[in-house]
């Protein structure tokens, strides 16, 4: 069975803000996305506790806090024009080349 990649308008080292679950209302950048399993890692949001063995870098070992995956359509574009979140579109800048747009505000992202 094929897997379907999920379409999604975002891009890594946007700014997004989270819109439901535990973690509402966080605002940060896109770290990395998985295309093929609709998942975002957002920079400061979801964070875990993983316990680390010790190492010659880190004798003592420890906690450390890492953000873990959350769905795709948890999060959304957050436009700092208009200070909350907005969908994106694509149209085309004067040269005819294709650019997202902010549904919202209607300005050019890229």
């Amino acid at each position: 069975m094929e897997k379907t990649k999920i379409k999604t308008r975002l891009k890594v080292n946007d700014e997004v803000i989270v819109i439901s679950g535990k973690n509402r209302k966080a605002r940060g950048k896109i770290l990395a996305l998985d295309k093929e399993k609709g998942r975002v890692i957002v920079q400061g949001v979801n964070l875990k506790k993983r316990f680390s063995r010790p190492t010659q870098e880190n004798p003592k070992g420890g906690r450390v806090e890492i953000e873990a995956p959350i769905n795709i359509s948890n999060v959304m574009y957050f436009d700092a024009k208009a200070k909350k979140g907005t969908r994106l579109k694509i149209g085309q800048d004067k040269n005819g080349k294709r650019v997202r747009l902010s549904v919202t505000s209607g300005k050019e992202i890229d």
